[in-house]
């Protein structure tokens, strides 16, 4: 069956799981929680597409959905609490109706997962080479001396020093950075071809931000693995993505290049997420430039476009923001936006009066 539709700012036809231009292709996705307040509409409707050896940065703030959307494509959520529907297509094969068992082959060998805090997601009780050797295994029949070799083998790769000795430390026995080296082996000891990193640097110093960025980039050379970031740091996005999603209440209000983000950004959203940061290389201007307000709850998004009750321009969309959701439409190759906002209205509100101030 033909399927048609618009994804990650591009309108693809192809017969479903047999596009060869995307390794991971992301449609339509839903992931929506029951509970005793009402309905949770963690991820409303998100499409994009990723191919291999090249990253996605997916920001947005706290409560936008990025890391539902992340155990969502590693079939993480329990399926008695979470209802999970759409598409999510990895090299050729659909994954949100396959079993259980079938997605918990496939995690490890072709996906894999670096989790925002090392600590909480190693065992304490076990050493960090019995953790590894234990995720290799499960995917490779080999001998615990084989097992072990290889363990040792990827903590040098990652830069653990004396490797040999620190296989048998416990995660305690690590500092943050480390930790994060170690979950980052963990995560490529079966050379996984689909990497998600969630908050990968997070609470970690500067200098061991930039090494953790740069051990990610020099592996996903080596490895050609597609890699999605997950992370509320433009920096972060900007050092490593080549194409950025904004989410916000659990869909996406803009997709593009990273040139296209960070210079040309399109949706009040974007804007207000880089006004929101830190710049180093303009004079610093007198203060940061806040989004208003706060995310919305997403078990009662407000009606028309989510983002409304903090938009500065909500007034110029003639009452459609109140009543009309917005679509995600292509507004020049490769970068869509969902906005009532007119295109040339928004590309002269961001060249004169946003970007001045930045």
């Amino acid at each position: 069956m033909a399927v048609e539709e618009q994804t990650g700012g591009a309108v693809h036809t192809g017969d479903a799981g047999e596009d060869p231009r995307s390794f991971l292709d992301v449609r339509d996705l839903r992931i929506h929680f029951p509970t005793d307040d009402g309905l949770v509409k963690s991820v409303d409707g998100l499409s994009f597409r990723l191919d291999r050896g090249r990253t996605l940065g997916i920001v947005g703030e706290s409560g936008s959905g990025k890391s539902v959307t992340s155990l969502g494509i590693l079939g993480l959520h329990n399926r008695r609490n979470a209802r999970v529907s759409g598409e999510i297509w990895l090299n050729g094969e659909e994954l949100v109706g396959a079993t259980p068992d079938r997605v918990r082959r496939l995690r490890g060998r072709h996906m894999a997962m670096i989790f925002q805090d090392p600590l909480s997601s190693m065992h304490p009780f076990y050493t960090v080479g019995q953790q590894i050797i234990e995720a290799y295994r499960v995917h490779n029949k080999v001998s615990k001396q084989v097992a072990r070799k290889h363990a040792v083998d990827m903590l040098g790769r990652v830069g653990i020093p004396r490797p040999d000795r620190r296989v048998d430390d416990y995660p305690h026995q690590f500092s943050g950075g480390m930790r994060q080296r170690a979950m980052i082996a963990m995560a490529l000891s079966c050379d996984p071809e689909l990497l998600i990193a969630d908050e990968p640097t997070t609470a970690l110093d500067v200098t061991v931000q930039a090494q953790i960025l740069d051990l990610i980039r020099d592996l996903q050379q080596e490895f050609n693995s597609a890699i999605i970031m997950i992370t509320h740091d433009l920096g972060v996005v900007a050092e490593l993505s080549d194409d950025i999603l904004v989410m916000y209440g659990g869909r996406c209000v803009e997709y593009g290049g990273v040139e296209d983000v960070f210079h040309r950004p399109e949706h009040p959203y974007t804007w207000g997420l880089l006004g929101s940061m830190p710049r180093l290389d303009r004079p610093p201007a007198e203060r940061l430039m806040p989004i208003k307000g706060t995310p919305p709850s997403l078990i009662n998004l407000p009606p028309g476009c989510a983002f409304h009750p903090r938009c500065a321009y909500e007034g110029q969309t003639e009452g459609r923001s109140t009543t009309e959701r917005p679509e995600l439409v292509e507004t020049a190759p490769g970068h869509s936006v969902a906005c009532h906002l007119a295109a040339e209205r928004r590309r002269r509100i961001w060249t004169d009066e946003i970007a001045p101030k930045l």
